[in-house]
């Protein structure tokens, strides 16, 4: 499905792909006047491309008037160069990078910091943000000590997007402090996976650290491979490392409670199935945060929405999956596999694929709403 050429006017900010000594580039700069802003959180080539995939093929069909912006730490573990090759290499000339070097650490994420300012741009200037998936988020950002089977590879990442989402939301880290969505309770917010997880730990929560461990008492892979498949949350037939083409994904059930999901999913099936990748989840949930869905044990949250602003959402699946979408996309789940199917060609219709179509037209009407 084509789309109009909405997402091709470019703005690229050239110091992300340049040796030039770096000119610390302003929001003012990058979000122009009179137009609609879309913030994404790490834009890295493969965000980006996923983007492009759900707009382009009017999966998300965005109203035409929205510009894109993404932002990013500086010191964050990938090169964003990359991305504004890309993005240049694309012709998007309706999209622009923002790098933000502020000095953060866990002693000054969840209160007034070097980055305020700029968030607080940010907010004012652009209608909502998405957070994309990633790695474990620091223990110690939640007043944790850190499992053996936490990986933390990325922190600038997370330090950027949890001080952000705190200054959205607020948090019981920091009572005093007054969350900007006070000032306008309408913007829109969608966390996925990793998305999910910071909205929960910025706001105060905590997180499981490992689920077959915590969760269900295992400790080896073949006991995990061996339980319920409702209860894999990724496909751990991929710590073998036999076959790279197997999945790094799992599929199972969610059963959803009223809220966001439940007008998504209304007479179209009350369990469907969801991409899922993560093996940390949600333990208490943070200031003004309810769960909205779970996995059929009652056990994994699946989902989270705010109690006072009602356009803040978090997913712990990915809807974003570009595979979920294209029937040639045939998925491998375990080395010994010799049939792959696609995710439509095993969850179809109600089972799966149009909760997933919907989800898209519901995050674009939240958009819509507001562009009209």
């Amino acid at each position: 499905m084509k789309t109009a050429r909405w997402f091709f006017v470019l703005l690229i900010i050239v110091q992300a792909c340049t040796q030039a000594p770096r000119q610390e580039q302003q929001p003012a700069e990058t979000f122009l006047a009179g137009e609609k802003h879309l913030v994404l959180m790490s834009p890295t080539v493969n965000n980006l491309r996923t983007f492009l995939f759900l707009t382009r093929e009017g999966i998300f069909p965005l109203p035409e008037s929205y510009r894109v912006v993404g932002v990013f730490h500086e010191s964050a573990n990938y090169d964003f160069g990359e991305s504004a090759a890309f993005i240049k290499e694309e012709g998007l000339d309706n999209v622009a990078l923002l790098g933000i070097p502020a000095r953060l650490t866990t002693g000054n994420l969840f209160a007034e910091n070097e980055a305020t300012p700029l968030f607080r741009e940010i907010f004012e200037k652009s209608e909502g943000i998405m957070f994309f998936g990633g790695p474990d988020l620091p223990p110690a950002t939640y007043g944790e000590p850190m499992s053996l089977l936490t990986v933390v590879n990325d922190p600038h990442r997370h330090y950027l997007e949890l001080s952000l989402m705190f200054h959205f939301l607020g948090s019981t880290q920091n009572e005093a402090f007054v969350p900007y969505l006070d000032d306008k309770p309408d913007y829109r917010i969608l966390g996925i996976c990793l998305g999910m997880q910071t909205m929960n730990v910025a706001t105060g929560g905590t997180m499981i650290q490992d689920i077959p461990f915590e969760v269900y008492g295992h400790t080896t892979v073949e006991a995990t491979l061996e339980a319920d498949p409702q209860t894999l949350h990724r496909n751990y037939f991929r710590n073998y490392s036999l076959d790279n083409q197997v999945s790094f994904y799992s599929a199972h059930q969610i059963r959803i409670e009223a809220g966001h999901l439940e007008l998504i999913n209304q007479g179209i099936g009350e369990l469907p199935y969801v991409w899922s990748s993560h093996h940390q989840a949600v333990k208490e949930t943070g200031k003004g945060l309810r769960i909205s869905a779970w996995s059929i044990d009652g056990k994994i949250a699946e989902a989270i929405e705010h109690t006072s602003y009602p356009n803040v959402l978090g997913v712990q699946f990915h809807p974003e999956f570009r595979d979920l979408y294209r029937p040639e996309s045939k998925i491998t789940f375990s080395p010994e596999q010799n049939d792959p199917q696609s995710f439509i060609d095993l969850f179809p219709g109600e089972k799966g694929e149009t909760f997933h179509r919907n989800f898209w037209k519901h995050i674009a009407e939240w958009f819509s709403a507001e562009a009209k």
